[in-house]
This record gives structure tokens, C-alpha cells and sequence, in this order.
């Protein structure tokens, strides 16, 4: 009798989730496409990119829900909501810090409220949830927890160098901020096990940055926002080299 209910146990761990039975090489490349797809269906809208990232956002829940769940996708609170809203201020407060020093003020407050609720449900919300939610878990099944860190901060980056507000240039400096601030967020999930905490600093980062302060002045040196990306990409690297986790109990997935 023993040797039967050990044989019945055996069976149900080994059993795959239905939920998850498709390979995970598979899931991998229905996160890559299936979002991108349904935003060529929604296309533009008078020069706003909200009904692409809402795409994005939209596929990314329902896929996620369907494959992991809630938990699994970095929705946490608690811990690791605060632990993320502290580490992902470092950066905030390092791009602030160069934004005064470099670039004139060019204040304006028009429709700041609502560019607030733009910034956070499409530009940080649904983007996160797809990067650090959907793909992070997914890559983390398929190579590891670091690759998925910095896989999906690479994807979070290049999604940002085309398609976010701030995106003022198309050069290689530029690339290279938005793909290292990518992985400075990816690893702070790794680390928290939350994306909760990173999106809302990047709302409040972007707001403060580009709109509290107003847009890139017309006017400004054409070195003055590289320099501003260099310095504020290495205080992401530094803080980058800090978080990088030493053993696999610091991973959390």
C-alpha cells in the first residue's frame, strides 16, 4: 500500500502544468511576437505611441496569467515593492541630479496630470509587465535568472529607445543609456523578485525629468544630453555592480 501512494505522488509532481506545457523555447518567441503583433494591428494614433505599448501591455497580462500567474510575474508588494522604490531611486535621483546640471529648465505645465497617467500605465506598467514580467519568466525557465535580468532589461531598453516620449535622439549613446538603464531595472527585479517598485520610480523619473522640467530645450548644445546619458549610465553600472548577485540565494524569480 506504502509503494502504491508513493507511485501515486511520483506521478502527479512529474505531471506538466497544462498551463505551461508548451515548451518554454516556444513561450519565448509567442513573448517576443504576439504582443508586437497585436500592436500592428492597433497601429498609432496621431503621433501617440499609447495604443502600441497598450498592445504590448494587454497581451502580456493575458499571456501571463494563462502561463504563470499573478505572483510568478513580479506583481509582489511588501519587501519587495519597497526594496525595488529604493534602489530604483538611485538612478532617479542620478539622472535628476545631471538633468539640473547640464540641461536649461524649460518649465511647463500644461496637461501634466495627464501626461502622469500616460507615463504610468504605457510607458511603465504595460512595458514592465511585458519585459520583466512575462519575458523575465520566461527566459528564467529557459537559461537562468541572470540571463532573464539581463535579457529582458535588454528588451525594455530597446522597446524604450523607440517607442518612449523621452527618446529625443536616434544615436548610439542614446541606445546604450536606454539598453543599461534596461538591465539596471532587470537586475533590481532579479534581486526583489518585484517590477512593482521600478515601474513606479520610472514614472516618476520621466515626469520629474521631462515634463516637471519641461522638454529638451530646442536650443540646447547637441552634447549637453549625451553627457547627461554617459554619467548617468555609469551610476546605473555602478549600482548595476552592486546589486549583481553573489550566489543563487540571491536570485528571486
Amino acid at each position: 500500500m506504502a509503494k502504491k501512494t508513493k507511485k501515486r505522488t511520483t506521478n502527479k509532481q512529474t505531471s506538466p502544468d497544462a498551463k505551461t506545457a508548451l515548451p518554454v523555447a516556444v513561450r519565448i518567441v509567442l513573448t517576443l511576437l504576439l504582443p508586437f503583433a497585436l500592436t500592428l494591428i492597433l497601429g498609432s494614433s496621431e503621433g501617440s505611441n499609447a495604443p502600441i505599448l497598450g498592445g504590448i501591455g494587454v497581451a502580456s497580462w493575458f499571456l501571463g496569467l494563462f502561463w504563470y500567474g499573478l505572483p510568478q510575474m513580479g506583481l509582489r508588494g511588501g519587501r519587495p515593492l519597497f526594496a525595488g522604490i529604493g534602489f530604483a531611486t538611485l538612478g532617479w535621483l542620478a539622472f535628476l541630479l545631471f538633468r539640473f546640471t547640464f540641461i536649461s529648465l524649460n518649465l511647463n505645465a500644461a496637461d501634466s496630470g495627464r501626461s502622469f497617467v500616460y507615463l504610468l500605465l504605457f510607458e511603465a506598467f504595460a512595458v514592465q509587465l511585458w519585459a520583466f514580467g512575462l519575458l523575465f519568466r520566461s527566459m528564467a525557465e529557459w537559461r537562468g535568472p541572470l540571463t532573464a535580468a539581463i535579457g529582458s532589461g535588454i528588451g525594455f531598453g530597446a522597446v524604450a529607445f523607440v517607442l518612449f516620449q523621452e527618446a529625443y535622439r536616434s544615436d548610439v549613446i542614446s541606445l546604450l543609456y536606454f539598453l543599461v538603464w534596461g538591465v539596471f531595472y532587470g537586475i533590481i527585479r532579479l534581486r526583489t523578485g518585484s517590477f512593482l517598485g521600478a515601474m513606479l520610480i520610472q514614472t516618476l523619473h520621466t515626469f520629474t525629468v521631462w515634463v516637471a522640467l519641461g522638454p529638451l530645450p530646442a536650443l540646447t548644445p547637441s552634447d549637453r544630453l549625451p553627457t547627461v546619458y554617459l554619467l548617468t549610465g555609469l551610476v546605473y553600472l555602478v549600482v548595476i555592480w552592486r546589486l549583481w548577485p553573489k550566489e543563487e540565494a540571491d536570485y528571486r524569480v
